[in-house]
């Protein structure tokens, strides 16, 4: 049984019933019961698996790209090379080993980690071993200085608010208490005025997710990006433009009902990549691009072919699934998403289009 939900209830009983987004960012961030709080989520004896932690391949292609993008804009020095929810530190350690052949990259590059959570900070020690990191709490709190930035599977794990349509209006979806437990219900109708650009493409009925967490985030980097240059790359999964109840959770790699155990399950929402686009100017964007797609360009299949020169059996098999696994259209290759994010004339970074 879940200890947060006792203090939900309470609380949802005390001040009436919470936001959405309120209950995710309790669900996550708690200090005491909340999930990123209390636990290292990822990998096989956690509840998911991302692609950092399926190959070595992904990281070292994403790492080239960021590092191609630093050579095109004139190689800048000092730049911050920042990874946004960092995880174990899986991918910026593939990123550093893969780009140690670049001449300058760094010996230029100041190293920032992004994350909120104490458990996973330091497992991200044990992890890089290069001297010099630093860790932020925001992305406000990164250097204003040319920034290069990776962005997997950050933005899905922010908190979003629902608004459900009716007629022109809207009734943002709440979390109250119904017979000892919690559920969804539905606020008074409202106008919404920011939500007022949804009502050519939506019916009565329909959801919309927003997540003012994301667009501040998307903003701070774009701000960076169009004053001092950089790049950033974001994946993750969800579409250009939000629609309907994406809201999910996942406990022990299966999926689980979001209102069942707050903070002993991961809680996510697919991602609207226009919103972080338009928040992100004056950076320029790139076209959203399948994360299959996207590596391929990259080379990943060569890639994969040399480091199966050796393998053999299980481990062979292992190699083969994982190239699947991360661009695949039935895996990970369509669901997962790419944007890009660079300076207004400048060059998209590699695998991407303008």
């Amino acid at each position: 049984m879940s200890g947060l939900r006792d203090i939900l209830i309470a609380r949802i009983v005390a001040q009436g019933p919470m936001t959405l987004a309120d209950y995710m960012a309790e669900c996550l961030l708690n200090p005491e019961h909340g999930y990123y709080a209390t636990r290292d989520p990822l990998g096989a004896g956690g509840d998911f698996t991302t692609a950092p932690e399926i190959s070595q391949m992904f990281g070292e292609l994403l790492g080239l790209s960021l590092a191609q993008a630093w050579l095109d804009q004139g190689a800048p020095a000092p730049f911050t090379l920042a990874e946004c929810g960092p995880g174990r530190g899986t991918l910026m350690a593939d990123v550093l080993r893969a780009t140690q052949a670049v001449p300058g990259f760094h010996d230029a590059a100041q190293v920032h980690l992004v994350e909120a959570s104490a458990t996973l900070r330091d497992v991200q020690r044990a992890t890089l071993s290069r001297d010099g990191v630093v860790w932020a709490e925001t992305i406000e709190d990164l250097p204003q200085q040319p920034l290069f930035l990776l962005a997997n599977e950050f933005f899905d794990a922010l908190p979003v608010r629902q608004f459900q349509r009716d007629g022109e209006g809207w009734r943002e979806r709440c979390v109250g208490v119904k017979d000892g437990a919690l559920t969804l219900g539905l606020a008074d109708r409202q106008q919404a005025p920011h939500l007022a650009y949804r009502l050519d493409d939506t019916r009565d009925g329909d959801i919309v997710e927003l997540c003012r967490p994301a667009a501040h985030a998307a903003e701070a980097i774009g701000q960076r990006i169009a004053r001092h240059g950089g790049a950033a790359l974001i994946v993750d999964y969800g579409d250009w433009r939000s629609l309907g109840d994406t809201v999910q959770a996942v406990r022990d790699h299966k999926a689980a009902d979001p209102l069942a155990d707050p903070g002993l399950a991961d809680l996510t929402a697919h991602v609207d990549f226009e919103a972080l686009a338009r928040a992100a100017a004056p950076a320029a964007h790139t076209r959203l691009t399948a994360q299959g797609v996207f590596l391929e360009r990259l080379g990943i299949t060569p890639r994969a072919q040399n480091l199966s020169r050796g393998l053999r059996g299980a481990a062979l098999e292992s190699h083969i699934a994982a190239h699947r696994r991360l661009t695949h259209p039935q895996e990970m290759g369509t669901l997962f998403k790419v944007l890009g994010l660079y300076p207004e004339g400048a060059s998209p970074p590699p695998g991407l289009e303008p």
